[in-house]
């Protein structure tokens, strides 16, 4: 029987490759999203992949959404906590409403995700969770105070629940990209992407299905002693 797996944040960017990548490796795949009925309406045509909508952010929608997954598609055995946002702004600049957004999505969603799922992992005696944060919760980044702490957070999240998992047959682990070539990165002045690929030794940005393959990895069988881990995928920009 394939294994369920959630993606959240699952229909752009890096959570489609990621969702493509799991559907590709036999696992039945459940995408969420938080806003883009159109996109995900196309992605779920394209890809076959049925998408859900919440706000990661909130834990109610989240506890009522993965119960809605798990109603349709059997119980989650895969979580890949990838939905997040940002608000940058230099810190004297920053608001409350700016650091709290990226909180309650980057580092609570990751929190409001897994949550509900874990008693069931437990009891079954298995689960692979996988937590996307970012190289820039390894080193920092000017004008992303909050977002950098989630993303550091994240990695702390990791580290602790991986040694809780561990005796039920659950592996916690993260994988941290750099900067990788999604619509986001893509939109800002060429100047600026030119300037950012100064930095990265390999010359280049990252494409989405080099973190997707990371997942994968980390998710199957043969990543078993893998456990409270972080994969960093950035091109040589920064090692930890």
């Amino acid at each position: 029987m394939a294994r369920t797996a959630l993606v959240t944040g699952g229909t752009r960017g890096i959570g489609e490759a990621i969702s493509k990548a799991l559907k590709a490796e036999g696992y039945t795949v459940a995408a969420t999203y938080a806003g883009n009925d159109e996109k995900a309406a196309a992605f779920t045509e394209a890809t076959g992949i049925k998408t859900y909508k919440w706000n990661a952010a909130d834990y109610d929608a989240s506890k009522e959404g993965i119960a809605s997954v798990e109603a349709d598609l059997g119980p989650i055995d895969v979580v890949v906590a990838n939905a997040g946002i940002t608000r940058d702004a230099p810190f004297h600049k920053m608001t409350p409403d700016q650091w709290k957004e990226v909180i309650d999505t980057n580092l609570t969603g990751v929190f409001n995700t897994v949550h509900p799922v874990w008693p069931g992992m437990r009891e079954r005696g298995f689960g692979r969770v996988v937590v996307i944060s970012s190289v820039n919760g390894q080193k920092g980044q000017f004008a992303q105070a909050n977002y950098a702490a989630t993303k550091a957070g994240d990695l702390g999240f990791v580290r602790s629940l991986a040694q809780e998992g561990a005796s039920k047959g659950i592996t916690v682990n993260a994988v941290c990209p750099g900067y990788i070539a999604t619509e986001m990165v893509m939109a800002v002045p060429e100047k600026v992407r030119e300037s950012i690929i100064g930095m990265i030794p390999t010359g280049r940005l990252g494409e989405p299905e080099e973190i997707a393959r990371c997942v994968t990895f980390l998710v199957s069988d043969d990543a078993a002693f893998i456990n409270g881990s972080t994969i960093s995928a950035n091109g040589g920009q920064f090692f930890s």
